[in-house]
């Protein structure tokens, strides 16, 4: 988004749909935002790599022009849900020095205005770097947030944030150059020259796959309607049975980022009922992703 202009009137629909996910927001008025997002090897590398981790302090790295900087996270609720999350028999990570990635800053920017609107807690799920945990945990994950949530008694917004098919060209550990390897294991915030470079490589690839010169994988509108319908159903258990590889092989490596749809829908559905309000869909080439924005609320 912002690097690559797809077909005439996707950016009109796609803005439409976000006015009505902001008026959503705007009506919510939230004290709390809980943000489950992916992290692109910007600020989780091979040298520790969590399945989970939230953040009780964070600052995004700043890339495919994002702000830099820190955001307000809600430390006691970040440490408060991570007890929760510990005492459900969950392991999950805590970070006191989270450095975050588009994955997060961008659904800020564009459903509160900035970064920096609303305290937040980030919680990182693992969806790039094999091996990748069951999705049955993330499910468990998110059920475990949703009743820490709750006892917060604050009006908290969650947000899964990760796109739906697509399959772009993100380094694989396996297999991978040695130069590329140690990067993946030691990691560094790069340079604003490095980080350039990188971005134009994605985007170069980007103009090629909508030009359908590309071997990465198709986009699949009829996985990505179909996963939507499942979260809208509230019948989440169905989930656990999916193994790993099937979401690779119908919907592209990255396709793991619906994990932080699936949290932050398990999430929602521990206080009970809740009822998908918008829905939008289109597959867009031209940001090499299903692209998908819903909003549900709690019934209870």
């Amino acid at each position: 988004m912002g690097r690559s202009e797809p077909a005439t009137g996707v950016t009109a629909r796609v803005e439409a749909a976000f006015d009505r996910a902001r008026a959503f927001v705007r009506d919510y008025d939230p004290e709390l935002v809980v943000l489950f997002g992916p992290d692109h090897y910007n600020g989780f590398f091979y040298d520790m790599m969590p399945p989970f981790c939230i953040g009780a302090a964070a600052e995004s790295v700043g890339d495919y022009g994002m702000p830099k900087g820190a955001l307000p996270v809600d430390a006691d609720a970040a440490r408060s849900l991570a007890r929760e999350v510990l005492a459900a028999g969950v392991d999950i990570a805590i970070s006191e020095r989270m450095q975050v990635d588009h994955g997060f800053t961008q659904p800020l920017e564009l459903l509160l205005g900035a970064i920096d609107t609303v305290p937040v807690v980030p919680v990182f799920i693992n969806c790039v770097a094999e091996p990748l945990s069951p999705v049955a945990r993330i499910r468990l994950l998110g059920e475990a947030i949703g009743r820490g949530a709750v006892a917060l008694d604050k009006r908290v917004l969650l947000i899964g944030s990760g796109g739906l098919s697509h399959d772009p060209p993100v380094p694989q550990f396996a297999g991978a150059p040695p130069a590329v390897a140690e990067r993946l294991i030691a990691g560094r915030n790069p340079t604003a020259e490095e980080r350039a470079v990188r971005e134009a490589r994605v985007v170069d690839a980007v103009g090629a796959f909508a030009a359908g010169m590309s071997d990465l994988m198709p986009l699949n509108p009829e996985w990505d309607t179909a996963l939507l319908d499942v979260l809208a159903s509230g019948d989440l258990e169905q989930i656990d049975a999916w193994p790993n590889d099937w979401f690779v092989e119908q919907a592209g490596h990255s396709s793991h980022e619906v994990r932080t749809w699936i949290a932050a829908y398990a999430a929602l559905g521990s206080a009970g009922r809740y009822e998908v309000e918008t829905s939008f869909y289109e597959a867009i080439p031209e940001w090499i992703a299903g692209f998908g924005l819903t909003t549900a609320r709690s019934l209870t």
